[in-house]
């Protein structure tokens, strides 16, 4: 085995093996001018909306006489019931048929998930379906 020398490599320039630049003969006259610092920067399209919370989209007809609803379920909990009372109304105007508030869970009539999950992303949470 070779032991390695201890002596330390200078890099000031005073070496004549590392003062000699590569780059100093080259024209850069015909150059376009390089880019800005703005230019750098990444552009911020679109600014990801954090997802206020996971809720469950489910169509429901078991024990219902064979009418078909879609439960909204499993809002957060830091979510007043004057929202959900809010959101119940704006779903139903939205997806044209009846609905009501039971508890923390949103009833609607009829299959609409497809209509719920575009509008509950909209308005900033992630949609699940859930059941089969």
């Amino acid at each position: 085995m070779s032991k390695r020398s201890k002596s330390k490599i200078s890099t000031d320039g005073s070496d004549p093996a590392f003062a000699s630049n590569p780059f100093e003969t080259l024209n850069t006259g015909g150059l376009p001018s390089g880019p800005t610092s703005e230019q750098m920067r990444p552009k911020a399209t679109e600014k990801k909306v954090k997802s206020k919370g996971r809720v469950e989209v489910r169509r429901e007809k078991a024990g219902r006489g064979g009418k078909t609803v879609t439960t909204l379920r499993e809002f957060p909990s830091c979510i007043p019931l004057k929202e959900l009372e809010a959101m119940t109304f704006k779903f139903k105007k939205i997806c044209a048929c009846g609905g009501a508030l039971k508890g923390r869970a949103i009833e609607l009539q009829g299959d609409v998930c497809d209509r719920v999950m575009s509008e509950l992303e909209k308005l900033g949470y992630k949609p699940v379906r859930a059941g089969g």
